[in-house]
C-alpha cells in the first residue's frame, strides 16, 4: 500500500543519486536533468561545496529557533542585501511562505496609509504558491479551482499590459502594491516587453504603491543576472526568493527595501524553522559557489547558445509557435497540448516539463556545458518534430 497522498501525477521513475547535471534511477539508468527539480538544483546534484557545508553544519547545529540570534542567517541576509540592493530579510522555508510574508507586508503597509481594505494587483497567468493567500494571488484558474472562497483583496490584470494597470490606478484607490514575476515560469516562460518592470516601477512611485517582485523561479542567476529585475536597472520595494537559494535544502526569503523594511515588526510574522542554521549555511554555500564560478555569466552565455540551437533546429517545423528564453529559463511553445512529450523525453533519458499545456519548459543547471546543451537539442528537436507531424 502507498501511504503517500495522491497530490502528484508522478512519473514512473525513482532516482537514487545525482551527479552534476545528471540523475541515476534505481535501475542505474542515467538522465540529463533539464528541470533541476523545477529550478532548484541550479548548481547541479551533489555539489561538493554545498555537501561539505551542509555536512559540517549538521555536525554542529541544526536548529535553535528565531528566539535567538543565528549567525548564518545574519551573514546570508547581509549577502543577499548586498547583491540585490535591498535592506532587510525575513527567512522562511519555501517560496509560498516568502510570498505570504510579502502579502502581509503589503497589507500592513496599506493599513499604515489608512487604506481599510488594501488591494494588491496580480497578473493573469501568474503562480505565487499553493497556500490560500498565494493561491488567491495566483493567476491560474486551474490551480485555484475547487478552493473557493479564496482570499479577497487581489485585483487581476493581464501580464505585460501596462495600460490595464494604469486604468486600475485611476479606478481603484485601495490598491497599495503590485506583485509580479519578472518572467512567468509556470505560466509558460512568458518574457515581458523590454521596459515593462521599469514602467511598473514608475507607476508604483507615482501612486505610492509597493513594487513586489516574485523572483522565486527567476532569481539566483537563472536569467543571467543575480535577479531578474536587474535587467531593467530598477529596484523593487519587496523581493521574494526560494528554489535555487538552497540548491535543494528548503529555504525561502522575503527581502524589503529600506523604506519598508520596518513594516513587519516583532509579533507580526514568524517561522519556527525559517532561517535555521542548516538552511542558511546551505544558502551561503550556494552564493559562494555562484560568485566563485561566475555562474550568472554562464547562464547568460549558455542560455543564448541553447536558445539558438533549438530555434534554428525547429525553425521550419510546422506547429512550433515560438522559442522563448531569458538566460536558462526556456520555453518552446507549440500550437497544441504536448504533455505526452514528458514521458517520451524520460524514456530517452532527458528530464523536461510541460507547463500551460503546450509549452515545453527547460530549466537546466546553470553549470550547463555546450556538450550538455547539444544533448538536449539532439533529443528534443527530432522528438518535437515527430510529435507534431503525427498529431
Amino acid at each position: 500500500m502507498d501511504s503517500i497522498m495522491s497530490t502528484y501525477a508522478r512519473l514512473p521513475v525513482t532516482f537514487e543519486r545525482g551527479e552534476g547535471a545528471y540523475l541515476y534511477d534505481t535501475e542505474g539508468k542515467k538522465y540529463l536533468d533539464a528541470m533541476c527539480g523545477i529550478a532548484v538544483t541550479s548548481l547541479g546534484h551533489a555539489h561538493e561545496g554545498i555537501a561539505e557545508a551542509v555536512s559540517d553544519q549538521l555536525s554542529k547545529l541544526v536548529h535553535t529557533s528565531n528566539l535567538y540570534h543565528i549567525a548564518n542567517q545574519t551573514e546570508l541576509g547581509n549577502k543577499l542585501c548586498e547583491l540585490s540592493g535591498m535592506h532587510s530579510v525575513f527567512f522562511a522555508n519555501s517560496g509560498a511562505e516568502a510570498n505570504e510574508a510579502a502579502i502581509k507586508l503589503a497589507r500592513l503597509y496599506g493599513k499604515s496609509l489608512g487604506v481599510e481594505i488594501p488591494n494588491i494587483i496580480v497578473m493573469e497567468g501568474s503562480f505565487h504558491g499553493r497556500t490560500l493567500a498565494t493561491l488567491s494571488a495566483t493567476g491560474s484558474r486551474k490551480v485555484r479551482a475547487g478552493f473557493s472562497p479564496l482570499l479577497s483583496g487581489f485585483v487581476r490584470v493581464p501580464y505585460n499590459d501596462v495600460d490595464a494597470i494604469e486604468i486600475t490606478a485611476k479606478n481603484n484607490k485601495d490598491v497599495v502594491a503590485i506583485l509580479v514575476e519578472p518572467i512567468q515560469g509556470e505560466g509558460g516562460i512568458i518574457v515581458p516587453d523590454e521596459g515593462y518592470l521599469k514602467q511598473l516601477r514608475a507607476i508604483c512611485d507615482e501612486n505610492n504603491w509597493l513594487l513586489m517582485v516574485d523572483e522565486i523561479q527567476s532569481g539566483m542567476s537563472r536569467t543571467g543576472k543575480w535577479f531578474g529585475f536587474q535587467h531593467e536597472e530598477i529596484k523593487p520595494d519587496v523581493m521574494t526568493l526560494a528554489k535555487a537559494l538552497g540548491n535543494g535544502v528548503p529555504i525561502g526569503a522575503c527581502l524589503a527595501a529600506e523604506g519598508v523594511s520596518g513594516v513587519l515588526k516583532a509579533g507580526t510574522h514568524g517561522s519556527t524553522f525559517g532561517g535555521n542554521p542548516l538552511s542558511t549555511r546551505a544558502g551561503l554555500a550556494v552564493v559562494e559557489a555562484m560568485e566563485q564560478d561566475d555562474i550568472k555569466s554562464n547562464a547568460e552565455k549558455m542560455g543564448h547558445y541553447l536558445h539558438s540551437q533549438l530555434a534554428e533546429g525547429l525553425a521550419s517545423v510546422a506547429g512550433v509557435t515560438t522559442v522563448r528564453s531569458k538566460g536558462l529559463m526556456l520555453g518552446i511553445e507549440l500550437d497544441r497540448d504536448c504533455g505526452q512529450l514528458v514521458m517520451q523525453a524520460l524514456e530517452a533519458g532527458l528530464l523536461i516539463n510541460v507547463t500551460a499545456g503546450n509549452v515545453i519548459r527547460l530549466l537546466p543547471p546553470l553549470t550547463l556545458t555546450p556538450e550538455q546543451a547539444d544533448d538536449i537539442s539532439r533529443i528534443l528537436i527530432p522528438m518535437i518534430t515527430a510529435f507534431l507531424e503525427s498529431s
